[in-house]
């Protein structure tokens, strides 16, 4: 099924919405039966304001490619959208509805983005004198002097979830943020976010593993990255950017599936920022020994 609507988020901005409905039921199949009885949806936007309403004046621009779950028989479903949410906004948000939190967010995006513009032409000398004479004076941003408004950054946001695993009482799934606030450097992150639906909580990696295991980890961690990145030394590593690979441990930031452990290091983490993030699969067959007896990565490596 597929719905078309429309936010309002600012008197001048009308945001469409294309909705996708995509129901992960079993039809009888040993595959469909593990899969977990969640009701996805999938919200698309596109929005660029520009200073002033004027195409010529820089702009904000967000673009948001949000998958979450609308209906749900495994866990309950205002606790399972509330993780999301959190997931992909941040704590602030955690309190509204999904489609509620993509509206607020990207207002939030576009008036602070109009809070920046104001504070830069402040600096630049640009800033209105408000009238002494007049009480209660305010200041309207959208028509103060823009003469240097090209002198400005434009601003870009991308914020987009992809969903890992989603069998046998356990979702995973990745949200990607990237944006630029000016200049050549552009900011992307990689979080990994794991759900346990039948005991409704996260997963954490302290639950997953035996005392010890973070360090226990570490050959596992470097061998990997030796050899996806076509090296046989640390020092080669160090030599393409990479930086503190021999103390490295495992960041908690990771995703399950029925094969292995995924951990995620993000730009700048052991590595040089203008290096790629490392993604490193760790099958369960080479930590078996480091997982907890029933634990959910245990049981999972347990499948047949």
């Amino acid at each position: 099924m597929e719905r078309r609507y429309f936010l309002l988020l600012l008197s001048s901005l009308m945001i469409a919405a294309t909705l996708l409905i995509s129901s992960c039921g079993g039809d009888g199949n040993g595959m469909n039966r593990a899969a977990n009885k969640l009701t996805l949806d999938t919200i698309r936007i596109e929005s660029r304001r520009h200073l002033a309403g004027d195409t010529a004046n820089p702009y904000c621009d967000i673009r948001l490619h949000v998958i979450y779950p609308i209906g749900s028989d495994d866990a309950n479903l205002d606790t399972l959208q509330s993780y999301f949410v959190t997931a992909l906004f941040g704590p602030a948000y955690q309190n509204l509805k999904l489609t509620e939190a993509v509206e607020e967010y990207v207002r939030n995006y576009s008036e602070n983005y109009s809070r920046d513009a104001a504070i830069y032409r402040e600096n630049a000398g640009l800033v209105v004198t408000p009238d002494p004479l007049v009480e209660d004076n305010v200041q309207d941003h959208d028509h103060e002097d823009l003469s240097t408004a090209d002198s400005f950054y434009s601003y870009y946001e991308s914020i987009s979830d992809t969903i890992f695993y989603n069998q046998h009482g356990i979702i995973s799934f990745q949200v990607r943020q990237s944006n630029n606030k000016g200049g050549a450097t552009s900011y992307q992150h990689c979080s990994n976010h794991v759900f346990n639906l039948r005991q409704e909580a996260p997963v954490t990696e302290n639950e997953l593993f035996n005392a010890g295991y973070d360090t226990a980890l570490r050959n596992i961690l470097i061998a990997s990255l030796l050899e996806q990145n076509g090296v046989k030394s640390i020092e080669e590593l160090e030599e393409l950017g990479f930086f503190g690979v021999r103390e490295i441990l495992p960041n908690k930031n990771f995703l399950l599936n029925d094969k292995g452990i995924v951990y995620t290091f993000n730009k700048g983490e052991y590595s040089a920022y203008q290096l790629d993030a490392q993604e490193i699969m760790i099958p369960y067959g080479s930590i078996r020994s480091l997982l907890r007896e029933n634990s959910v990565a245990s049981k999972l490596a347990d499948l047949k």
